[in-house]
């Protein structure tokens, strides 16, 4: 039976919710990438005060995803972020897509990167960029399906994580 999937804009005094939906789904997904079960950079990117600080700032928007009533992930775009590759383009960075592993495969992921389109074309952006580890490749499969393309690579410079897991792939999509 298919999931009624809604999305919410959040603002600051949902931080509380945006925290513990985006440290069940990071919890789900990535603490195979750190030596101390990603404990380090969740304090760094999503406790409550951290988040509400984000959401605070005019350049980002966050939304949280529900499927059945029940919040299962959520989306963070940064509206000016240039990407290097394309100086001349006003650029948007869909920063983070998360999603618990059980709202996985529903199409909720789809919803959020339609509903990145459509903010970046309400915003006359050129194009939205992406990072997605370059060991997920079911994660880039998607966003592949979806119409981005791999434009460049990353290696991040976190010393609690994996070496071998560092590397990522930058992906764009271009609007015009």
């Amino acid at each position: 039976m298919p999931v009624k999937i809604n999305i919410s804009k959040i603002s600051a005094a949902d931080a509380a919710l945006l925290s513990a939906t985006a440290l069940k789904a990071y919890n789900d997904h990535y603490l195979h990438l750190w030596y101390d079960n990603g404990e380090w950079y969740k304090q760094k990117s999503f406790t409550e005060s951290v988040l509400k600080e984000e959401v605070l700032d005019s350049n980002n928007l966050f939304f949280i995803a529900y499927a059945d009533d029940e919040p299962v992930g959520f989306l963070k775009l940064r509206m000016d972020a240039v990407l290097e590759t394309d100086l001349n383009k006003d650029a948007m960075e869909l920063e983070r897509i998360y999603l618990t592993k059980a709202a996985s495969g529903k199409g909720i992921g789809k919803a959020l990167v339609d509903l990145s389109v459509a903010v970046a074309n309400d915003h006359n952006k050129q194009l939205i960029w992406l990072k997605a580890m370059d060991t997920s490749t079911g994660p880039i499969a998607f966003y592949e399906k979806m119409g981005f393309e791999i434009c460049g690579t990353h290696h991040l410079n976190f010393e609690r994580m994996k070496e071998e897991l560092r590397g990522m792939v930058i992906m764009k999509k271009d609007l015009r």
